[in-house]
């Protein structure tokens, strides 16, 4: 059973993590004081006399990586939150054992050689538990140490759970089948079949072959759930429960405890923190001030063709809807041949528009029309990452037909985003856009904006629906 394996694995990782911190700290030793990289050390203590720490320091980063939940699962874990992980435990680890010695009188331990010990087990750490996490998959892929679960419900949280499974056969899910009452025996999803109504729980339960439940009952059925729970509850088998309305709870919900009774927050935005929004207004700044005297070479360039092959003003300047619903002017290189405002159109640009330019047409195409939007980020009315802000009319339009599109002005606007990276500009779906728009709002970090940026490199530049 997974119940045995999953023993087995964890106390193996145990011991992995053992050896990779001793690894670190030895090999640390010789970087500082024997590779000649670092300067050289007038006396220092031996490498047996640094080992002694081991003792104590093997078993407290031990400590550290259990209760920073590192000996989950790596089925589903990501991998930047397990990194994450793994540095907030290393930073914790060194600033106690700096303590330590300060406490104890200990002025010989070279404190260069315990910030070497910091990088080079971090770095191990990683690199090691991602060498791991892939013999895992490949051997789940396999056919071996694969999860046996059962779906109670038949749902679209069923099937969306089945997508997600099929998807990722690494992950080592075995879904063995349905019980549902709403729809007939033999109802078959992508090869799960229904195997009979919720009661038969009180047949298969005792059998003890299966290492999840995961209910997935409908909204209508949720007068089911606490007499599906207590039986499951009864057995000892793990319960999973996943609702029936993620269109409306967002991906990571977070609740609040009113003296004993959880209350679930419909919209998680962690930009509503202070010290969040402030992290990112700096990279903001920052990051737009390196960007103008980066590309001011381009943007000169563009700057002289545009003015002498198309009569006009430089920049073009127009209204869009940003953070809080508020209204800014957003700046672009034009692309197109002025126009009256009243007679402009209300659309989005078409395929062979009369009235972009030749250079136009190479600008839009390769964003570079989008430039002179590193002086909205440097106003305040722009992010470096985030949601692409509409034009009114079109706000009002898709105000209306999707329910939650006003969400993204929860936060300001970006020169790029989630849905760009994604290939969700122009004249693709709306939809889909915001769906990678909110996800972006819900799940933020700095992490995550650096990895849009580092993608805007290779798949945001570009963009074949520019017309």
């Amino acid at each position: 059973m997974i119940k045995d394996n999953q023993k087995l694995l964890n106390t193996l990782h145990v011991l992995i993590d053992a050896v990779v911190i001793a690894f670190s700290y030895v090999a640390s030793w010789y970087i500082r004081f024997r590779s000649g990289i670092f300067a050289p050390a007038a006396w220092y203590l031996t490498l047996q006399e640094y080992t002694k720490a081991l003792t104590f320091l093997v078993p407290g980063y031990l400590i550290l990586y259990y209760v920073f939940q590192l000996y989950t699962p790596k089925r589903v874990q990501g991998r930047r939150l397990e990194a994450w992980r793994i540095i907030q435990a290393n930073t914790i680890g060194l600033m106690a054992f700096i303590l330590i010695l300060y406490l104890a009188h200990q002025p010989n331990f070279s404190r260069t050689m315990m910030f070497i010990f910091f990088c080079v087990n971090v770095f191990t750490e990683v690199v090691g538990r991602n060498i791991l996490r892939e013999g895992l998959r490949d051997i789940r892929r396999k056919g071996y140490n694969q999860k046996h679960i059962l779906l109670i419900g038949y749902s679209r949280a069923a099937e969306q759970y089945i997508d997600r499974i099929k998807a990722n056969p690494g992950w080592g899910y075995i879904v063995r089948g349905i019980l549902a009452d709403n729809v007939p025996r033999g109802t078959e999803y992508r090869g799960v079949k229904v195997l009979g109504r919720t009661e038969n729980l009180t047949i298969i339960l005792p059998e003890n072959r299966l290492d999840e439940i995961i209910i997935t009952l409908g909204l209508a059925e949720y007068h089911k759930l606490e007499h599906i729970v207590s039986m499951c509850e009864k057995s000892g088998v793990h319960t999973k429960f996943v609702p029936d309305y993620n269109n409306i709870i967002p991906t990571k919900p977070y609740t609040e405890d009113l003296l004993g009774l959880p209350v679930v927050n419909i919209r998680h935005v962690p930009l509503s923190n202070i010290l969040n929004a402030v992290v990112k207004r700096g990279v903001d700044l920052f990051g737009a001030v390196f960007a103008l005297v980066l590309f001011s070479p381009v943007m000169l360039v563009i700057s002289v063709v545009i003015k002498t092959t198309s009569p006009g003003p430089l920049i073009f300047r127009q209204e869009r809807i940003g953070f809080q619903n508020k209204p800014f002017l957003m700046y672009k290189f034009r692309s197109m041949v002025v126009q009256d405002e009243k007679k402009e159109r209300g659309g989005w640009t078409t395929q062979n528009d009369p009235r972009v330019t030749t250079v136009g047409r190479f600008i839009r195409r390769t964003s570079i029309d989008e430039l002179p939007q590193l002086f909205n980020v440097l106003k305040g009315d722009m992010s470096l990452v985030g949601p692409r802000p509409e034009r009114p009319q079109f706000v009002e339009k898709f105000s209306e037909e999707i329910p939650r599109y006003r969400v993204k002005h929860q936060v300001r606007p970006g020169l790029t985003g989630w849905a760009q990276v994604n290939g969700y500009r122009g004249d693709t779906s709306i939809y889909r856009r915001i769906e990678c728009d909110l996800y972006y709002i819900e799940n933020w970090t700095l992490g995550f904006d650096f990895k849009i940026i580092f993608l805007t490199f290779f798949k945001g530049f570009v963009n074949k629906n520019a017309y």
